[in-house]
């Protein structure tokens, strides 16, 4: 038996799940622009830790969304995680941010979800699954124009683009091949089932040295030399 708890902090979404063999037990988030993390998350633990009649002792392990997504929501979350696994002694588990948000789709056979978050101007942090949420390209962050995507509608019968990124995709892309889901937002309710795989094939992660997944290199900019 497991009893994991879940935190997703990287976007606007402040969100935490306790899982009992992957089986959300219970949950609690609240989505705002203000990113009340740093204020609500502790609160948000007791809290569904009280809602599936446990106490902090019970659980075997924290699992983390670890990005991309914003900087200062994946640190709070982060060194929530941390902070409890290192005074309960129990493990680390990471989950992929887009993995989660992807598994809020359905797709069906030959059809493709693309996970994207909103990143800034035309940018979005960007990841593509396949029907069996197997990823097929590396986690990006790409810059959304009218030729995005064409190798992935070209080869799916239909294209599942969700998350905050969506709107800027469909606003530049012309395919009757896409469907946007808008309004999603990665949810710690994805990551019960997600956390419950890996702790059961000990994909643990080094508590000491693990950092969230920011992808900065993509976000560097050189200063504009002056003439």
């Amino acid at each position: 038996m497991a009893i994991i708890l879940n935190i997703e902090t990287a976007t606007t979404n402040c969100s935490v799940s306790v899982a009992k063999d992957g089986k959300m037990l219970a949950l609690k988030e609240f989505n705002s622009a203000s990113f009340s993390h740093a204020e609500q998350l502790h609160i948000f633990i007791e809290e569904v830790l009280q809602n599936a009649s446990l106490s902090i002792t019970d659980i075997n392990a924290i699992a983390v969304s670890k990005g991309p997504g914003s900087y200062t929501g994946l640190r709070i979350g982060v060194s929530a995680a941390k902070g409890l696994c290192f005074s309960l002694d129990i493990p680390l588990i990471s989950v992929a941010t887009l993995s989660s948000l992807a598994h809020q789709t359905k797709p069906k056979k030959n059809e493709a979800v693309v996970a994207v978050l909103d990143a800034r101007r035309m940018e979005v942090y960007s990841a593509v699954y396949d029907t069996d949420y197997n990823q097929v390209t590396q986690t990006e962050a790409k810059i959304i124009d009218e030729t995005s995507y064409e190798d992935v509608l070209s080869t799916y019968n239909k294209v599942h683009f969700i998350g905050s990124g969506a709107a800027k995709i469909k606003d530049t892309l012309q395919s009757n091949k896409a469907v946007y889901i808008l309004d999603a937002v990665p949810s710690a309710k994805e990551m019960c089932a997600l956390s419950f795989v890996k702790f059961t094939n000990v994909a643990l992660e080094d508590v000491a040295y693990f950092e969230p997944y920011y992808l900065k290199d993509f976000m560097l900019q050189k200063p504009k030399s002056k003439k």
